[in-house]
């Protein structure tokens, strides 16, 4: 638990019960605060009470006696309209804010030299896997690593902060919005497209949001931007006069379909002193990632064809991410690179978890919109897929470039029918729930006599038939193992 200090003694409203709500309330009892805990829902209130916190109607509360909100991340701060709460908050003129807000007080309250280091990472899809990347590649290297956030643990849950820590937290755009004064050490942005554009009022609310990651970047912060979409580039362009701040590039044209060429790192010195020193402190000005290789200013970083669980040329960029965050942070070359091959993969993300014959079963459930899906379907040069859900705008018109790729398609939930349309004379065929898509994409497969690959990437939410994509990609492994296929783990 990270204490939350500055409002000892005086009264918190605490709106939105939920893992961060009241991981929230119990850092600033911990740190000396008065929450006052409110929730639509009768059982997140009896929950709060159960652990002793003062709940009360907050739409009948003196506002003028509350020194904050803290207000869930699942509640509109500005779109499609501010939440009630927020209204009421800013009418008493309440500061509104959020955990991760919380959280950079906690840390900023301590003195310099007793200051964990801190890791963020934000971006529309990838940030996941690269947190988690980064967090195994840290711990490998003998540090002392804490990971949480908008991934496993809240913030404010993790263990209180000490001189040698390192946190590396995924912070979402919702997250971010409610921020002031957040100004992690290493600042990453994966990648932005279009996404929870109600929540912001358009693009360019979600793209301003994002880049709240680099309020307060400056000479003793490190950036690392993904460029591969214009927001980025245009976002690293601002940066780059601001301190430290490395390009990542995937969209890389390689003359003959051939690998990245690159100076093996063992020849550094003949760039010259500067670059030699450069290298050794971890600074460069900008990667580049292709499926199965990573470079850093033209040198060779790595190869990742060992590394079983970073296929293709989006966790490429998500190993490039993490290489750079931990050569920042003073691990060394090798380290780094030894935690980039020996990554064990995260759940619901590229991950393999069975093999039935000579059919192996991905589970990308995480993969909610159609850019997700497409890092998944260009890792495959064949697939039998399973995609739907609740789709989000555009459907997967944006990748129907690799339809070709798509032995056959599986639709499930609300988006078979607008799916199904949009793949045209792609063979598909509604199956309507996981099992019988399951079954049926197997059958397909197993036909062939060769090696194939079912993949669940949904290219859509997972809402209208499961509560979260974690129970969606659970289905889908219950549904493989059902079907008598050997565990990943077991393989």
């Amino acid at each position: 638990m990270i204490p939350a200090p500055g409002f000892e003694g005086r009264r918190i409203a605490v709106f939105g019960l939920g893992r961060s709500g009241l991981t929230a309330a119990r850092a600033l009892k911990a740190g000396g605060a008065l929450p006052v805990l409110w929730d639509d829902s009768v059982s997140s209130r009896m929950q709060a009470e159960a652990e002793g916190f003062a709940v009360e109607d907050l739409t009948a509360a003196d506002w003028s006696g509350f020194a904050a909100l803290v207000l869930s991340p699942g509640a509109p701060l500005t779109h499609p309209k501010p939440h009630w709460t927020v209204d009421k908050a800013k009418a008493a003129g309440v500061e509104v804010l959020g955990d991760i807000e919380l959280f950079a007080r906690a840390l900023a309250v301590l003195p310099q030299d007793q200051r964990p280091k801190v890791v963020a990472i934000t971006g529309t899809n990838g940030k996941s896997t690269t947190t988690a990347l980064i967090g195994w590649v840290l711990k490998q290297a003998g540090l002392k690593v804490h990971v949480g956030g908008n991934i496993g643990i809240g913030v404010l849950a993790l263990p209180a902060p000490t001189p040698e820590a390192v946190y590396v937290i995924e912070v979402s755009s919702y997250q971010l919005d409610l921020t002031t004064s957040f100004a992690p050490d290493v600042a990453i942005l994966t990648n932005i497209s279009p996404d929870h554009l109600d929540r912001h009022g358009g693009m360019e609310g979600y793209v301003k949001a994002k880049t709240r990651m680099f309020q307060h970047h400056g000479e003793d912060k490190v950036a690392l931007v993904g460029i591969d979409d214009a927001w980025g580039g245009e976002i690293y362009k601002a940066l780059h006069k601001q301190g430290s701040v490395t390009s990542i590039l995937t969209n890389i044209a390689v003359l003959g379909g051939g690998r990245l060429p690159g100076l093996a790192v063992e020849r550094v010195a003949e760039r010259g002193s500067a670059r030699e020193s450069a290298f050794l402190e971890g600074r460069f000005l900008s990667m580049e990632a292709l499926a199965g290789d990573v470079t850093a200013d033209g040198l060779l970083i790595a190869r990742l064809d060992e590394a079983r669980s970073l296929p293709g040329r989006h966790n490429a960029q998500n190993a490039a991410f993490a290489y750079a965050a931990a050569r920042a942070l003073g691990v060394s070359h090798e380290a780094a690179v030894q935690g980039l091959v020996t990554f064990p993969g995260l759940a619901h993300r590229m991950e393999t978890v069975g093999q039935l014959g000579r059919v192996r079963f991905i589970n990308d459930s995480k993969a909610t919109n159609a850019d997700a899906a497409r890092q998944a379907l260009a890792s495959y040069e064949r697939s039998y897929w399973i995609a739907g859900g609740r789709a989000k705008a555009g459907g997967i018109d944006d990748i129907e470039d690799l339809f070709p790729r798509v032995v056959e398609a599986f639709l499930i939930g609300e988006a078979a029918g607008p799916f199904a349309a949009a793949l045209g004379e792609t063979p598909h065929r509604i199956s309507g729930d996981m099992a019988t898509a399951v079954q049926a994409a197997y059958d397909a497969a197993a036909a062939t006599g060769r090696d194939e690959v079912v993949l669940l990437s949904p290219a859509a939410a997972s809402f209208d038939q499961y509560p979260d994509f974690e129970a969606r990609g659970e289905a889908f492994r219950a549904a493989v193992l059902a079907l008598g296929a050997t565990p990943a783990s077991a393989s």
